[in-house]
């Protein structure tokens, strides 16, 4: 059974920093492409980062372009999303995401708020 547990989140200044986890467990992590994704109060979960298995090549949405950067450790199966110069619009809950076996996996997901 594959799992993703996402930890990390918390609540910081703007312009604060957090780092985001996500631990995977019950499959191959690191063949597999790795997502994260946010979700605000009454808006669509929207796309935020995005890293490639067996490789280092990331995208980011234009949002967090030069703020955000994805990584991935294959020995402790965990992905990490490193958060600098966070706005109070990053406010969200955070996700992983891994597309296996024709579906997609999400983890419980992790809050971030960015409060004064």
């Amino acid at each position: 059974q594959e799992l993703l547990v996402e930890s990390g989140g918390g609540l910081v200044q703007p312009g604060g920093s957090l780092r985001l986890s996500c631990v995977a467990s019950g499959f191959g992590f690191s063949i597999y492409d790795l997502r994260w994704y946010r979700q605000a109060p009454g808006k669509e979960r929207e796309f935020v980062a995005w890293i490639a298995g067996y490789g280092d090549t990331t995208t980011y949405a234009d949002s967090v372009k030069g703020r955000f950067a994805v990584s991935r450790d294959i020995g402790k199966n965990e992905a990490y999303l490193q958060m600098n110069a966070l706005r109070p619009e990053d406010t969200a809950v955070y996700y992983c995401n891994v597309f296996i076996g024709g579906r997609d996996c999400w983890g419980q997901g992790t809050q971030v708020t960015v409060s004064s």
